[in-house]
């Protein structure tokens, strides 16, 4: 029987500030791994299995992103489907559901994984999508149930029972029952991962939250396809009440199983969670990047573009990247997202962007900004071209420092090679083309009374924005 690997992806990680961004999400981020992201490792981890192409859930927001990191590990069948708005996990297996049946695969299993959990042992992960593939023939909807070891608060568990039945969904306990159900073995992480049928899925969501299942076929069918993507009904899927899987079928259903495993495990949700995860040294720290470290113990210190040195610090969280620093205790880590909710309710942006930008054509990098002026360092991808686009309020200086520039300036069309520049005056319609077979860098030097990224008109674009 065919296994679609089912990526949910449509988290912003806040709690991981200022690492996570809102449009770079940790899931996109090589976190515990120099060479992959989480996203990556997630697809990667399903290649020994004979799965069928992966299906993608994802917001608008991460759309490039995520296609060009699945392009990177040679994934390029893959259907990503894009969340109009998050509605939490049930709206979102449905989605998957329905683009499986779509495919004609409605009697294929769904392994449906967050794209954000690090699984190192894959043969006691195999081992468990074997045994839940057995429970799924009389149309049993799995979840896996990670064999705890530590009194947890922040997961929710599964009380087993016999014949691995669901007996009972708990919520986040407090640590003197979390220290219950540890002594007790008979409890499980609640991992957010599930096996089951496409069709077994959709038929019981259908007989318990009918008022979700109808909304999302009423999205799905008002689907469009644009370049690698499947864009959903903007407004059908406003409407889709937002609730979890837990809540919505696997709580209710009498068809409920769930098979332990038992290897490693994390959902990297936060800093303390990375630091438990990674490799310390003889001090207890995690050092990370260009790191001093001197009478110092039980810290991750993290250095993203600059020298960091911490002397005589202990228990301490410290993130430094181009434009924020966090420092905090590691018993306070759920409370970063407060830090995010104040940087939204303030109007700052530090939630939002890193200083470098990724783009479908490429990334931009903010050099240097004033009050009226604007330094960028832009690299276009080979055969990678921006929008026919012009400006309302800034000019534009743009300098080549190594590649090949195709530019449109009005209706003139100019070659710029290392070391040649031209200006593109204020309401001038222009674009900027990467001809050549090496990346495009160039110095953008913008100027006028406002600078925003919305000052921008576009005339035509390849990419659909």
């Amino acid at each position: 029987m065919k296994i679609i690997p089912v990526i949910l992806s449509g988290g912003s990680g806040s709690r991981l500030w200022p690492v996570s961004r809102e449009y770079y999400a940790k899931q996109c981020l090589p976190l515990v791994d120099a060479n992959f992201s989480l996203l990556q490792n997630t697809v990667l981890r399903t290649e020994s299995f004979a799965f069928s192409s992966p299906i993608v859930v994802c917001n608008e927001s991460h759309r490039f992103l995520i296609a060009q990191q699945l392009q990177d590990i040679g994934v390029v069948q893959a259907s990503i489907l894009l969340e109009p708005e998050g509605r939490n996990t049930a709206p979102a297996i449905a989605l998957a559901a329905l683009e499986a049946q779509h495919k004609g695969l409605d009697d294929a299993l769904l392994l449906v994984l967050p794209a954000d959990h690090v699984i190192r042992d894959v043969s006691a992960f195999e081992k468990a999508i074997q045994q839940a593939s057995d429970l799924t023939a009389s149309n049993g909807l799995v979840t896996f149930g990670v064999q705890p070891t530590r009194a947890e608060t922040g997961y929710g568990y599964i009380r087993s029972g016999a014949d691995f039945a669901v007996a009972e969904f708990v919520e986040k306990p407090d640590e003197t029952t979390a220290q219950s159900y540890l002594d007790s073995g008979d409890y499980l992480w609640n991992s957010g991962m599930f096996l089951f049928k496409a069709k077994a899925y959709l038929s019981e969501l259908a007989t318990y939250r009918r008022d979700i299942s109808e909304a999302v076929k009423v999205a799905y069918q008002g689907r469009s396809e644009d370049m690698d993507f499947v864009r959903i009904d903007a407004a059908a899927f406003a409407a889709c009440p937002e609730m979890s899987i837990d809540y919505a079928v696997m709580e209710p259903t009498k068809n409920a199983k769930v098979v332990p495993y038992a290897g490693d495990w994390s959902d990297i949700g936060t800093w303390d969670a990375l630091y438990d995860y990674a490799d310390k040294d003889a001090e207890q720290n995690v050092l990370l990047g260009d790191v001093m470290a001197e009478n110092t113990n039980n810290c991750l210190v993290r250095a993203e573009s600059r020298l960091v040195a911490a002397v005589g610090v202990d228990n301490l969280v410290i993130v430094e990247t181009a434009d924020a620093v966090l420092v905090m205790n590691k018993n306070n880590a759920q409370d970063v997202k407060k830090v995010v909710k104040r940087l939204k309710e303030e109007g700052r942006d530090e939630h939002m962007h890193h200083t470098t930008v990724h783009r479908p054509w490429g990334t931009y990098q903010t050099v240097d900004l004033g009050d009226r002026h604007q330094v960028k360092r832009i690299t276009v991808k080979p055969g990678e071209k921006l929008s026919l686009q012009m400006h309302h309020h800034r000019a534009e200086h743009w300098v080549v420092v190594s590649g090949t520039a195709k530019v449109q300036l009005g209706d003139k069309e100019l070659l710029l090679t290392e070391n040649e520049s031209t200006y593109i005056p204020v309401g001038v319609v222009h674009a900027l083309e990467n001809p050549g077979k090496i990346p495009l860098a160039l110095i953008e030097v913008q100027s006028g009374g406002y600078l925003g990224e919305d000052d921008i008109v576009r005339f035509s674009d390849r990419y659909g924005r």
